[in-house]
């Protein structure tokens, strides 16, 4: 690039040198009512040009050859929907960071089935920024047998398989050998039921007690959104109460958007950086997950506290459930950085995370219930 620069200086300026030798000629024309005679060129004149003439013949020599690409070796044409799309609708700036990414999950045939790597194609470029996604003309596989109605509580293991397509997850091909698997995060949907109506300690934060808080304060809680909600188990359970409730949630080489769909809920595929895909102001509440805590870039967990600011209405609350860091860096980091929203707060307890990765890095959870005030 720096060398294209030069040599298109270096151009301009040979133009300005030939535009003023013309100059110089045709004043001497102009000053002379006798016929035109070949007037002497001054040698500062003739210098100058010289000078940017070897130039020029230098910075040729050096420039690096054009490649020629063999019949072997193309390098592959931009897909039309690609370029269809960009004069549509915006695509992020950070897609154009990646366009081996971006080609692959374009390269595919219009109006038939999307390729079955879209998935996995899709999360990693949300996850480099690239969202919202370009659109495509292609048609998503879906289950073969979806379900009539929502079965109750426990869910029938034939009911969760049929509605997964397990050839994009390679793991695991069944939600038993998920639950075995990963026995946290979710998938056992018939022990998930019992989550958020038990205190048993200081960290946790029963449903029941959450509305009565609410209540006390006549703040009612209608509508809200739960970050990084895995497979949507709060939702279900506000569901119960008459509280919608959004989930933001990734796959991660799991079927989480699944499951948060199977229970009658509504996921949103979005990452931890993208912006809340809701209007300022209209929330009662907002629930800060287990994906929320240390290992996030502290400049994009600001960000997402003040976003999570703009959505909430005034005396909304503000739910960090088992937030984890270390210790010093919750008194000196994290609490800080928490308290510069200058919301109230209705429970703040922090307790050791006792598990192996806990115990040597000297990690604490954090449960807070902070209120936004009613005057921002």
């Amino acid at each position: 690039m720096g060398f294209s620069m030069g040599l298109n200086l270096v151009l301009l300026l040979a133009m300005v040198a030939t535009n003023i030798l013309s100059l110089y000629h045709l004043s001497s024309t102009l000053q002379s009512p006798k016929p035109p005679t070949q007037q002497p060129v001054p040698d500062h004149l003739l210098h100058q040009l010289n000078t940017i003439r070897a130039t020029i013949s230098h910075l040729t020599r050096h420039q690096p050859p054009s490649v020629t690409p063999s019949p072997t070796s193309t390098k592959p044409s931009i897909p039309q929907d690609l370029l269809l799309y960009s004069h549509l609708s915006p695509i992020a700036s950070s897609c154009h960071n990646h366009p081996d990414l971006l080609h692959k999950y374009m390269a595919y045939t219009p109006y038939s089935l999307c390729p079955l790597d879209s998935d996995l194609l899709a999360e990693s470029l949300i996850l480099h920024g690239c969202h919202p996604l370009p659109r495509r003309r292609c048609f998503s596989k879906t289950p073969p047998k979806p379900p009539s109605s929502l079965p109750r509580n426990p869910f029938p293991s034939s009911f969760l398989d049929s509605n997964v397509i397990w050839n994009k997850y390679p793991s695991c091909k069944s939600f038993s050998c998920l639950a075995k698997k990963s026995p946290g995060l979710g998938f056992d949907l018939n022990t998930e039921i019992s989550k958020f109506m038990t205190y048993k300690t200081e960290l946790d934060l029963p449903v029941p007690q959450l509305l009565q808080v609410a209540k006390t304060a006549n703040s009612a809680i209608r509508l809200g959104i739960d970050i990084g909600g895995a497979t949507g188990t709060f939702a279900a359970r506000m569901k119960q109460y008459n509280v919608t409730v959004v989930t933001t949630t990734m796959n991660f080489n799991v079927p989480n958007n699944e499951v948060v769909a199977m229970r009658g809920l509504v996921p949103l595929h979005v990452p931890l950086q993208q912006r809340l895909p809701v209007f300022d102001g209209v929330v009662d509440l907002v629930r800060c997950a287990h994906a929320v805590n240390r290992w996030i870039p502290l400049t994009m967990m600001e960000f997402l506290f003040y976003d999570v600011d703009r959505v909430l209405r005034g005396g909304g609350y503000l739910w960090f459930d088992h937030f984890f860091c270390k210790r010093m860096d919750l008194d000196k980091v994290f609490g800080p950085l928490i308290g510069k929203l200058g919301y109230k707060k209705v429970k703040w307890a922090v307790g050791n995370k006792t598990d192996a990765s806990g115990l040597k890095n000297e990690e604490v959870y954090l449960t807070a219930l902070l209120q936004k005030p009613v005057s921002k």
